[in-house]
């Protein structure tokens, strides 16, 4: 992992059973395994789980950028669904930023399932509060 401290989870987290698998400077990747109780009345994964996961792992991403975000919130997330997840499948959600500002973050995620199959993509604006001591930069929002 790419912090010195281990992550905390949140229990919405703990609920869907979302787990922090690699990160790095400007990246998170968080995997979930598909429960029954995620499906919709087709017996896919629900797009809202889908949503959240992805949601989650651009949330995380953001955590991996210096100077450090002490609290983070999406208000705007596009989605496109490319194919639909299994039930039973786990589905892995890798989160990119793409912009870092002061105020404002935007991430970028793929979400794939077995075999790196392609479920969906999403993109995030994120309000954003830096840690005590970030200074201005020239791309500052």
């Amino acid at each position: 992992m790419g912090a010195a401290d281990p992550p905390r989870t949140s229990r919405a987290w703990q609920w869907l059973g979302l787990t922090l698998v690699d990160s790095g400077e400007g990246y998170a990747t968080v995997e979930m395994t598909a429960t029954e109780d995620m499906g919709n009345q087709s017996g896919f994964v629900h797009g809202g789980m889908i949503s959240t996961l992805a949601d989650s792992a651009m949330g995380r991403s953001l955590r991996t950028i210096v100077p450090g975000v002490a609290r983070a919130m999406s208000f705007d997330l596009k989605l496109s669904f490319i194919s639909a997840a299994r039930i039973g499948e786990t589905l892995r959600a890798t989160g990119r930023v793409i912009h870092a500002g002061q105020r404002t973050m935007v991430a970028e995620c793929r979400v794939e399932g077995k075999g790196e199959r392609l479920i969906a993509t999403a993109s995030a604006t994120f309000a954003v509060t830096r840690e005590k001591g970030i200074t201005q930069s020239p791309d500052a929002d």
